[in-house]
């Protein structure tokens, strides 16, 4: 017997992965709305669609997941299609057709226009920067550029997103525009690499251009950069992020080690000196930056020395935020023809002692913010606590400053002067100073 939908005709997507896939989502759902599609985000729907990650292993276990739960659900009835896009649909699309069959369509990366033609939806060329937003009204992601042509040996990216492709600075000014009329408040830039941005459409360079022009969007107040590539890191965008105000004093570099026998088989193009040196350099021009980054420990080949050498070098650099992954050995990359040869087990005790130390450092640099006031965005209201952040902080992957919401009100998406009174290894406790708000 069929289920009785509370949903019917309507289109539920399901997000699954990083940033970039949240971004593909709400242009999808952007352009599903001006067909006058009833669309929703991972709520109750008859249809389905499945936005996919195939970046590692755990990645790629929860997409397939995810897939057999909504096909089960079809089997019983209880939704009536099925369609699947994203980076594992891309990259594995035929053996998931053989694996999964009742899945209605699989969809790549670049077929949105194929998706929406399945979803009886035409694509709209006229909705540039037009998207449905997911994440809390004051903040939003703002993709400036797709694909990668970095030759990094572990990364199945370029496999499943192609080659390095800039949207035009004109492009995204509109899109930012149009994201600050609905209350956006802060634009988290992010690609695969920022630092490439602009080479292809205008032979160098333009990430500090693009920022001098985001800058003078009204309504954007914050400004923040994601994945900056280490490697040719153009160094005038320093002086952007110092000088203009709208600018975060924020950047994620993801690094991935410090041993030059493990970057130079990674295919980085730096050295353990280059890594230093420009971690100095941004230091030098602009002290108060806080830097992320992100490292992969059980590469093929790391022994003891190497990993000592990265602990060494964590210590003694002191990252403000820093994120760890294990090696994840994927096919139709360089490195598959490697040997991986750090066992499971080795590579998670490697990565716990590394986030150990990270919250040592954390734990001391936030001591330090004990009696001083931030300007903060209060991102949402969550239990007995408000939850806002830093100029140094980026929404699910850093600190979040809590201030209780039974002594204090506070109102989401303001900026708001906040005294920290105490704080743990990633969480600041705080206070507002009322007459300061803005």
């Amino acid at each position: 017997m069929r289920a009785k939908y509370s949903k019917k005709n309507t289109i539920n997507v399901v997000t699954l992965g990083c940033s970039k896939n949240i971004y593909d989502s709400e242009v999808l759902m952007g352009q599903l709305r001006a067909n006058n599609k009833n669309v929703v985000h991972e709520k109750e729907g008859n249809i389905v669609v499945v936005n996919t990650c195939g970046f590692i292993d755990n990645a790629k276990e929860e997409s397939i997941n995810t897939i057999l739960e909504y096909s089960n659900k079809k089997d019983k009835g209880e939704i009536d299609k099925l369609f699947v896009t994203g980076c594992l649909s891309e990259r594995y699309m035929p053996d998931l057709k053989k694996e999964i069959p009742n899945v209605d369509q699989y969809f790549g990366t670049t077929d949105l226009p194929k998706l929406l033609k399945a979803l009886k939806a035409d694509y709209k060329h006229e909705l540039v920067g037009e998207r449905l937003t997911t994440t809390p009204k004051n903040y939003a992601y703002l993709k400036i550029s797709e694909g990668c042509d970095r030759p990094c040996s572990f990364c199945a990216i370029p496999l499943m997103r192609g080659k390095h492709k800039s949207k035009p600075i004109q492009e995204l000014v509109k899109e930012a525009s149009t994201l600050a009329k609905d209350g956006v408040k802060e634009l988290i830039l992010i690609a695969q690499d920022l630092t490439y941005y602009g080479l292809d459409l205008y032979k160098k360079r333009e990430l500090s251009s693009l920022l001098r022009e985001l800058v003078k969007v009204e309504g954007i107040e914050w400004i923040r950069l994601h994945y900056a590539f280490p490697n040719g890191f153009p160094l005038d965008v320093l002086d952007v992020i110092k000088n203009e105000k709208k600018v975060c004093n924020y950047i994620d570099i993801p690094l991935q080690h410090i041993s030059s026998k493990i970057l130079k088989s990674m295919r980085r193009g730096s050295k353990k000196e280059n890594i230093i040196e420009l971690i100095k350099k941004i230091r030098e021009v602009n002290p108060e930056i806080a830097i992320r980054t992100t490292l992969i420990v059980g590469y093929p080949g790391e022994n003891e020395n190497d990993f000592e050498e990265l602990k060494q070098w964590i210590i003694q650099t002191k990252f403000d935020r820093l994120g760890c992954f294990t090696y994840s050995h994927e096919e139709n990359t360089h490195a598959y023809n490697l040997i991986d040869d750090v066992p499971e087990s080795v590579k998670k005790k490697r990565m716990n002692e590394i986030m150990k130390i990270q919250s040592k450092i954390s734990y001391e640099l936030n001591q330090n913010k004990i009696n001083k006031t931030y300007m903060c965005i209060i991102d949402r209201k969550e239990g007995n606590n408000y939850v806002g952040r830093t100029e140094f902080d980026s929404p699910d992957v850093d600190n979040e400053v809590l201030v209780d919401a039974r002594k204090h009100y506070l109102k989401i998406g303001d900026f708001v002067n906040l005294k920290i009174v105490d704080s743990t290894e990633f969480d600041l406790y705080a206070v507002p100073v009322i007459e300061n708000n803005i």
